[in-house]
């Protein structure tokens, strides 16, 4: 991320980048291939008290932010998860905290999550093109003093890991969310095939799940804006790491054509190599631009800041495939291999690329939001 950090963000985010580089270091990354979880829990529980579950939480329910957004700066937090491959449910945890605090009724929930004891997944996505846009498969009935949930949610990231989970189906009044413990009666969670190493996703399923109404987080047939609000911090979240990616790619390829010499020359000396390297400096300072940009305007309620989220999913997704697959062509034969470090962050892009909406799925809703402007405004 290029936004201008006051002095305690840049305090924060070079202390968050310290953390990663000693606890998850590429090693680590590599041993957690195999582990099932993805990453430990002391490592989580040390994240949370270095403030990283605590950004989207109203400051009367423990959290705070450090800037004047903490969106903002858990973006900051989410580009250096990027920039290391880093694990951990960084993304549905804060998300679910965010909504638990907005909605009120969760405290002791709320309380586990602030303090890495808990962790939380967040299923709105369903299978089908836009489905990570909250679709309507899974349903909420209203059956006396409790409700039923019944449908399946995929992708869901750290499902298999979650102590809750904060689910959104539709009611006949429209969108509820609501709250549901990781081993209530009726809920299958099955493991999903990631390419990302240490990240980890599931298929959860809900049989008839009955739980009490004070399980629903807000209003039932009344979450459309929540949802919503929950989307944008998804994609501020998920561009911003994207990016970081990226940056750890570029980083890597240009020591690499530093380092490498061909016919007595340094690789980056040739005039070919220095168009492509243009060519990679250009994606990368536009998506650092627009992430930014995009969720300066969602931090500041912009109208304009769902247009320039999609507008920024869509490019990064696009352009940061093409940048990830030239620094790949770039290294030449070892960069196809498991032993070098560069497929870690085309892993982590590739999988972000797909999440909360393709790239086609968010033209298509930028111009579906473009035509609506200008038609309030005709």
């Amino acid at each position: 991320m290029l936004l201008q950090l006051t002095p305690d963000q840049q305090s924060f985010r070079d202390t968050t980048c310290k953390f990663l580089s000693r606890q998850v270091p590429v090693a680590e990354i590599r041993r957690l291939r195999d582990d099932a979880d993805g990453y430990s829990a002391a490592y989580w529980q040390r994240g949370a008290e270095l403030g990283w579950t605590s950004l989207l939480v109203a400051e009367r329910d423990g959290g705070g932010s450090i800037g004047d957004s903490g969106l903002l700066d858990l973006a900051v937090v989410a580009y250096e998860f990027g920039r290391t491959a880093a694990p951990g449910p960084l993304v549905p945890t804060n998300l679910v905290a965010g909504a638990l605090s907005a909605a009120g009724g969760h405290d002791q929930v709320l309380e586990t999550l602030l303090s890495g004891t808990a962790t939380a997944a967040w299923c709105v996505a369903e299978r089908g093109p836009g489905g990570g846009f909250g679709g309507g498969d899974v349903q909420v009935r209203p059956d006396g003093e409790h409700v039923v949930i019944s449908g399946t949610k995929r992708p869901v990231e750290a499902a298999l890991t979650a102590d809750h989970l904060l689910v959104t189906g539709r009611t006949d009044a429209g969108l509820t969310q609501v709250l549901v413990p990781a081993g209530t009666p009726g809920v299958r969670t099955s493991a999903l095939e990631s390419i990302d190493l240490t990240r980890r996703f599931g298929a959860v399923s809900f049989d008839e799940v009955r739980l009490p109404r004070a399980a629903l987080v807000g209003e039932p047939g009344k979450a459309e804006v929540e949802v919503e609000v929950q989307l944008r911090q998804a994609l501020v979240l998920s561009n911003a790491e994207s990016v970081g990616a990226m940056q750890a790619a570029f980083d890597m390829t240009m020591a690499w054509a530093a380092d490498r010499y061909s016919f007595g020359r340094p690789l980056n000396s040739y005039q070919a190599l220095k168009h492509r390297f243009a060519d990679l400096k250009t994606w990368l300072e536009a998506s650092h631009a627009i992430a930014d940009d995009s969720a300066a305007a969602v931090a500041a309620g912009s109208a304009q800041g769902d247009r320039l989220l999609s507008a920024a999913k869509a490019y990064i997704g696009h352009y940061g495939s093409e940048l990830l697959q030239e620094c790949v062509q770039l290294h030449g034969g070892i960069g196809v291999t498991f032993e070098h470090d560069l497929h870690l962050f085309l892993r982590r892009h590739t999988v972000n690329r797909a999440l909360y909406g393709t790239p086609a799925e968010h033209r298509a809703r930028l111009t579906d939001l473009t035509e609506r402007q200008l038609v309030e405004r005709a």
